[in-house]
């Protein structure tokens, strides 16, 4: 016998209106600067502004506090998780050349956008907009590692190529070499087609 995902939660039960509070009171959390208490009392402060912003036509129950405690806990918890995963990758990074970081980059952030699209597509009809929130949020910081990588990687590429250049171009006056044959040795050095 097939179970179903039980009672949504107050969280899940905001209406879409509300996700922008939702998403600050994470980011609130996440910061560790105010205690949770403050925070609580500055979402509830929020959601009755969005309603009375409405003016009758947005009613919802804002979560209790014993709810906003679980949400905390949560976010605590993928917090963490996140924590220990920057942690991890930047002890790898610290053993590794740029290149093979720039490379670890790049697969962890094929698998993230992998796991997300994964998620997306088995949760699909019940995902809850929170999570899709996160997932959006992770799926947008491995795109960004991802071209973070790629410019490091292209600044790099600059500065050998530049290296390259003064080198051939010093040795091509020594020996006497052309232009051409000079272009040429660059161009086999640093792979470009002429």
């Amino acid at each position: 016998m097939a179970q179903g995902r039980g009672r949504l939660s107050s969280f899940e039960l905001l209406p879409p209106e509300a996700d922008a509070i939702v998403a600050w009171a994470a980011s609130e959390l996440s910061d560790r600067e105010k205690t949770q208490t403050a925070i609580y009392a500055e979402f509830v402060a929020k959601c009755e502004a969005l309603m009375k912003e409405h003016r009758g036509e947005l009613e919802f129950k804002i979560p209790a506090f014993a709810s906003f405690n679980r949400f905390s806990i949560r976010q605590a918890r993928l917090s963490r998780r996140l924590d220990q995963t920057r942690d991890i990758v930047a002890v790898l990074a610290e053993k590794h050349d740029a290149k093979a970081s720039d490379d670890l980059t790049v697969i962890a952030g094929e698998m993230i956008k992998s796991l997300v699209l994964h998620m997306l597509g088995d949760a699909a009809d019940g995902a809850k907009p929170s999570d899709v929130m996160n997932l959006a949020i992770a799926f947008k910081t491995a795109q960004q590692a991802q071209n973070l990588s790629s410019d490091r990687r292209a600044k790099e590429d600059a500065k050998l190529a530049k290296r390259v250049d003064e080198a051939v171009t010093a040795v091509a006056k020594v020996k006497g070499m052309t232009a051409e044959t000079a272009e040429a040795i660059k161009a086999q050095i640093l792979g470009v087609q002429g």
